[in-house]
Formats: C-alpha cells, structure tokens, sequence
C-alpha cells in the first residue's frame, strides 16, 4: 500500500511540474485554495494511473506488433491519447486536467514520462523496501 501512495505522489508531483513547463497543459481544482488544489493533482494523478495501468496495458498489448515496427515510438502517441483521455474524463467531473491541443498534451505526455523517471529514480529506494516487506 505504501508504495501505490509513494507512487501516487510521484505522478501528483511530476503533472504538477509538468503543467509548470508546458504551455496549453494545467489542472482546474475543484475550490480555490492550496488545499484543494493538491487533492485535485492527486485525483488527476489516480485517474491516470488507473487509466495508465488498466487501458494502457491493453493497448500496448493489442499494438504490440505496432510498437516493434515503430521501435517504440508510437508509445508517444499511446501516452497522449492516455493524457487526452484523462483530460476528457477529469472535464466531465468539472475539475481536473486540461489541454489544449494535441500538441500540448504530446509534449506534456512526454515531459510527463520523463519527470516521472527521474522522480521515481529518487525514489527507488523507498519503492524498492515497501514492495521488499512483502516477501
């Protein structure tokens, strides 16, 4: 359990950079007030982790054939469709992501990935000891 909240915080965090370092990508909180607005980062973090984990999978599973003959690349476009699907389904709640453009949810899905990374690279040792207490 504590690494699902180590690493909804992680992805909480790096949205929030991300929507600091691209333009066209930032979140709506639910009331105004710091409070709010960190519990709005973490549900949009939990939308897409969910999102990420469930579809996402099955996506990449059905288009494996599509990820080898793209060496991966098209693993970009998956993320932005996750990224805008995200954003469509937090609009429906009436808070959450927004986007833009197609463009700014590719190089927020991108920038996304790649704080994630380096932010859970940090972090690998807190990963690694609460999934270590299992065994």
């Amino acid at each position: 359990m504590r690494r699902f909240f180590v690493r909804l915080v992680i992805n909480a965090v790096a949205l929030w950079l991300t929507t600091l370092l691209i333009l066209g990508v930032h979140v709506l909180s639910y009331a105004p007030g710091t409070g709010p607005t960190i519990v709005t980062y973490l549900l949009v973090a939990l939308i897409f982790g969910v999102f990420n984990g469930v579809i996402g999978t099955l996506i990449r599973i059905v288009a494996f054939p599509l990820y080898i003959l793209t060496l991966g690349l098209i693993a970009l476009i998956v993320n932005t469709l996750l990224l805008l699907l995200v954003a469509w389904l937090s609009s429906l709640l009436g808070f959450g992501l927004v986007i833009d453009t197609f463009w700014s949810g590719f190089w927020g899905a991108l920038v996304l990935a790649i704080i994630s990374f380096l932010i859970g690279l940090v972090f690998r040792p807190l990963l690694v000891s609460s999934s270590s207490r299992r065994s």
